[in-house]
């Protein structure tokens, strides 16, 4: 159950479900997860509909402390990824799957967010 998923599982995955060759389905998952990142770069949201939306926030700077000193420091601003997941995905999470979790999610509707 906690399994990390590479892209070369995403790229079997393909393979096997869809039927695409082994370099298609590599060249597809890159192709996706470049244009999400350059997105992401970009500044614009990504939403994917039953999984969620990726957005980058800018975080101003703020004076930290250090908590075993009590010495403040300034924080630079910077910037953040979010991921906020949808309600498909929340409530898959939730869930008693008897499927397996992707059958679960597939399962919970492509219709939500």
């Amino acid at each position: 159950m906690n399994k990390t998923i590479t892209r070369a599982d995403l790229t079997e995955a393909l393979y096997e479900k869809v039927g695409l060759s082994r370099n298609e389905s590599a060249d597809l998952v890159e192709s996706i997860l470049n244009h999400v990142s350059d997105a992401l770069v970009d500044g614009e949201q990504v939403k994917i509909a039953s999984f969620g939306t990726f957005l980058v926030r800018d975080k101003a700077k703020r004076i930290g402390r250090n908590p075993k000193t009590g010495e403040e420091h300034e924080i630079p601003p910077r910037r953040v990824l979010v991921f906020r997941a949808s309600q498909v995905l929340k409530q898959a999470l939730v869930e008693d799957w008897k499927g397996g979790p992707l059958d679960a999610y597939i399962e919970a509707g492509a219709n939500d967010e």
